[in-house]
């Protein structure tokens, strides 16, 4: 699993590439430390290579959503894939985020 955050156009983008399961997801939190760590920025999920998200993986975006929202900003989730955005709407994650 691989984590890269960069700044465009003001807003903080965090692309994930490969498999956001349990095992990833402890280093994952600590590359997205960023994310959590701006202030009234908003914030894009580029979801084009991720391959697989699981319930530690949802939990991680939840997360950037509740800090993003409590300093003011947005979170959007970019260009996920069939089965991702299954996971999303079984959940009712599909109804929490924005997608652009």
């Amino acid at each position: 699993m691989k984590t890269t955050i960069q700044e465009q156009e003001g807003k903080l983008v965090a692309m994930f590439e490969g498999r956001l399961d349990t095992a990833a997801a402890v280093q994952t939190e600590q590359d997205i430390k960023p994310l959590k760590d701006s202030t009234g920025k908003d914030i894009i999920l580029d979801c084009t290579n991720l391959e697989y998200i699981s319930s530690s993986g949802l939990r991680l975006f939840l997360s950037i959503l509740k800090d993003a929202k409590s300093k003011g900003g947005k979170v959007y989730v970019k260009n996920i894939g069939n089965s991702i955005r299954e996971v999303f709407t079984m959940t009712g994650f599909i109804n929490l985020f924005e997608f652009i």
